[in-house]
């Protein structure tokens, strides 16, 4: 390869504030899931400034490509998703979202911004790559169906066709400058539950008189863990978990409903069916027993993230060239979701994480938080190391 590790950090390095003050722009100016019209503009601005060609996809999703010098038939794919969430920032940052109620809390700022400082670095070399690099600005990651599966419908893993597809995620657990790397399944499927349970309402100091709708939700959500515990196969981790109970009666009231949400989670797309019956069934059942109706609703979300092994071993390999093996650590199974799982279901894919936490500085706060926040210098190891990775696979 002649383009050296060296080169390509003095080039993350001279592009690092460019990438903060693009983030800290972004970070400002939040959008939520498939609104992220201006996000959109400005990263097609930039891609016009540096001349690189691209193309609308997904509605606000944006497709570009960086093509080699040298000819070859390779293709990298890399990704970055740029919606954020519903969350209101707290008080007191300079480059606090002035978007009140929606804020970057899952760092696609960041994510954004680097494939931006990516793009310029790659754009510098072409010259001397071979091969094609495929820039995937995403929307709606943080929303079903997720804009990964519409943009897969739209073609973008098409013309020209991937044979692999890397991206990245931040980590604030992990401290700034170094990465995390796991092969094989690495993140869960995700299904959003609604359920309701309809019973007779009335009097608390007459219960006999009524179908009481909490205490037949007690049973079922006692009753369902058992979903996880005595159904699934215990070497296939899974999730059953409500996070919303609403039961509007009082202290002598018994309401005639009971609302929840929840989630489930695996591993497993077999069992993730079988499952989904076994809830509904059991649910359904224990209901009908006490006189009462439910009504369950599955909504199919995600499936499980795999990183292919030899994607993920080489990817690995060259942050370790990069940054050092004291900074690439193993990550463990992480039962969270991510829209990136279609593009892993499609094509090769590494899915690695970004360390982003600051212990000294108190810059620990977890994703989807207020307080979420990064330390900076973590963008030029995102920037530097993403660069690397890419033009590594096309050498070789």
């Amino acid at each position: 390869m002649s383009i050296s590790k060296q080169r390509i950090q003095e080039l993350a390095k001279s592009y690092f504030q460019d990438t903060v003050n693009n983030r800290r722009f972004l970070h400002e100016n939040p959008e939520l899931s498939f609104e992220e019209y201006n996000t959109s503009a400005f990263v097609k601005q930039i891609l016009t400034d540096l001349n690189i060609p691209f193309e609308s996809m997904a509605n606000t999703g944006v497709v570009a490509l960086i093509k080699g010098e040298i000819p070859s038939d390779k293709v990298l794919a890399l990704r970055a998703d740029m919606d954020a969430l519903p969350i209101t920032e707290v008080e007191g940052r300079s480059y606090g979202s002035k978007n009140i109620g929606v804020m970057h809390a899952c760092g696609h700022d960041v994510h954004t911004s680097s494939l931006l400082g990516i793009a310029k670095i790659l754009n510098d070399l072409k010259s001397e790559i071979g091969g094609t690099i495929k820039l995937i600005f995403q929307p709606g990651e943080e929303r079903l169906p997720g804009g990964a599966s519409l943009m897969i419908k739209e073609g973008v893993l098409q013309n020209p066709e991937p044979q692999g597809i890397v991206g990245q995620h931040v980590m604030p657990l992990i401290e700034a400058g170094k990465v995390g790397f796991r092969s094989g399944k690495y993140m869960a499927s995700c299904d959003e539950l609604f359920m309701t349970v309809k019973g007779k309402g009335g009097h608390g100091a007459h219960p006999h008189q009524n179908i009481d709708p909490i205490a037949i939700t007690a049973q079922i959500i006692t009753a369902m863990q058992q979903i996880v515990s005595r159904n699934a196969d215990p070497r296939t981790p899974s999730v059953l978990s409500w996070g919303k109970i609403v039961g509007n009666g009082a202290t002598n009231v018994i309401p005639d409903e009971v609302y929840l949400e929840g989630t489930f989670r695996t591993f497993d797309e077999a069992w993730r069916v079988e499952a989904h019956e076994k809830m509904v069934k059991m649910a359904v059942g224990i209901a009908e027993s006490m006189g009462a109706i439910c009504d369950f609703e599955v909504r199919k979300g995600y499936p499980f993230l795999i990183n292919e092994a030899k994607i993920t071993a080489a990817a690995q390999s060259y942050a370790v060239d990069y940054l050092g093996a004291e900074n690439v650590v193993e990550l463990d199974l992480w039962p969270a979701a991510e829209d990136f799982s279609y593009y892993s279901q499609e094509t090769n894919a590494c899915f690695y994480r970004l360390g982003t936490g600051n212990k000294a500085k108190g810059i620990t706060s977890g994703v989807h938080t207020p307080t979420f926040d990064i330390e900076e210098t973590a963008l030029e190891t995102s920037i530097g190391l993403m660069s690397y990775i890419a033009v590594r696979y096309l050498g070789e």
